[in-house]
């Protein structure tokens, strides 16, 4: 457990500091081209903390010692999903997202996209599904925050 979160307070200041940039964004380029960046990262940072995370979970009282160093660090989830809930409200409010997307979901759908790509390709392999960079492009893309183009 203690490589685990050695490996996190590494590389926890980095993916976040990615998540913060954001906020320099809003309001420049495409919505969904300033998240791809971002998702790719996101997919690479937990395929390497979800495989050092595997000896941690290995019976209830490290699982129980590791959410407890967690709440102490303030390393937990609502830190990847403020900046990034922040940067899609305010592109709602400048009008580049659609009006009725919730931003904090949608930060969470996008993490999760992540997540679940990283788990994927280390328990089944990189072959099993898209590419980390398809992958990416097919989270952005389904989560469907720009709003719809019309036709002339």
């Amino acid at each position: 457990m203690n490589h685990y979160i050695a490996l996190l307070q590494d590389r926890l200041p980095l993916w976040l500091s990615i998540l913060h940039g954001l906020s320099d964004h809003a309001g420049k380029g495409r919505v969904c081209a300033n998240l791809l960046p971002v998702t790719q990262a996101g997919i690479d940072y937990y395929l390497e903390v979800q495989s050092a995370a595997l000896p941690a979970f290995t019976s209830p009282d490290v699982t129980v010692r590791f959410r407890q160093a967690v709440r102490d660090s303030g390393l937990g989830p609502t830190a990847e999903v403020t900046p990034l809930a922040a940067y899609l409200e305010a592109e709602r409010r400048l009008g580049r997202i659609a009006p009725d997307v919730d931003p904090e979901a949608s930060a969470r759908l996008l993490l999760a996209g992540c997540f679940h790509h990283a788990y994927i390709e280390l328990f089944v392999g990189a072959g099993a599904g898209p590419t980390r960079e398809a992958g990416a492009a097919q989270i952005v893309r389904e989560l469907r925050l720009e709003p719809a183009t019309r036709p002339n």
